[in-house]
């Protein structure tokens, strides 16, 4: 049967079989994973039946595939880095949008970046667009830096380790246009609340945001407007409630903040921008 492994003289897993087990689990689209999960193995030469058992133990999907489908491409995804959110393509878009209205050739930097998912969208929208960019990256995670240069070492794009804006070439500063900072947001006391897929396999460092969510959001705000150029945006992932405090933090630190929201993707932005002049 197609898609069926070698499963070393055991009877090979039926593709229904893989459903309702996925199903019994609670996998919401498990017909989707099942094809996904039979797609991989086949491709990886790998257990089907071991990855059906990953899975049903609360591996994300995207784990065992090794890559996430984000803003319409494929993206390199590792065990133990955060995995892109499919909500945070509406930043995506707002990013896009103000990129769009730059007349000069744009500098993103893509901070906090995990996989790099963020830039290499952004970096993909606009280029189809005759639009290039100059792209760099950031991450304080060893495994996410070495999983974002998969993703961002073919559009020549570096990606540096270290905390926030630390190892960044000094030339950035003041040139910025686009800086996507998704920093972690959840409330500490939050995470245990979180899916088994989030709180017991992705990195803490990229979900907690301390007591309100915040704490990585003001170390961001609190040195961007000397990194960003003049006219320059930087936009963070929130949640609603945050919202009010997040803009406020934009508005303290001397940037114009504004709001955006997405019914569509369940997504809040805050925007920072830098005085023009």
């Amino acid at each position: 049967m197609a898609g069926n492994i070698d499963m070393g003289g055991r009877q090979p897993v039926e593709p229904a079989d893989v459903v309702a087990t996925l199903r019994a689990a609670g996998c919401v689209f498990a017909e989707d994973e099942a094809r996904l999960l039979h797609a991989a193995a086949a491709e990886h030469g790998a257990d089907l039946e071991t990855l059906v058992a990953q899975r049903v133990a609360g591996t994300p999907l995207e784990y065992l595939l090794g890559w996430a489908e984000f803003h319409g491409i494929r993206v390199t995804v590792a065990p133990g880095v955060f995995v892109p959110r499919q909500r945070t393509a509406f930043l995506v878009d707002e990013a896009a949008a103000l990129a769009r209205a730059n007349t000069r050739h744009s500098v993103v930097v893509d901070m906090c970046c995990g996989t790099g998912a963020l830039g290499l969208a952004l970096a993909t929208v606009l280029a189809a667009e005759g639009r290039p960019v100059t792209l760099a990256a950031a991450d304080i995670d060893p495994a996410a830096v070495d999983c974002a240069r998969r993703n961002l070492t073919p559009l020549g794009a570096p990606v540096y380790e270290g905390d926030l804006f630390d190892p960044l070439p000094e030339e950035l500063r003041g040139c910025i246009d686009i800086l996507l900072a998704n920093t972690p947001y959840v409330p500490s006391a939050m995470i245990a609340h979180m899916p088994p897929e989030a709180r017991d396999h992705e990195p803490h460092s990229a979900l907690d945001g301390g007591p309100d969510g915040l704490d990585v959001f003001r170390r961001v705000v609190a040195d961007a407007s000397s990194w960003l150029a003049p006219g320059g945006h930087l936009l963070v992932e929130a949640s609603e409630q945050q919202a009010p405090q997040a803009l406020a933090e934009l508005r303290a630190h001397g940037l114009h903040a504004r709001l955006a929201e997405s019914d569509e993707h369940y997504a809040t932005v805050v925007i920072g921008t830098r005085s023009a002049n």
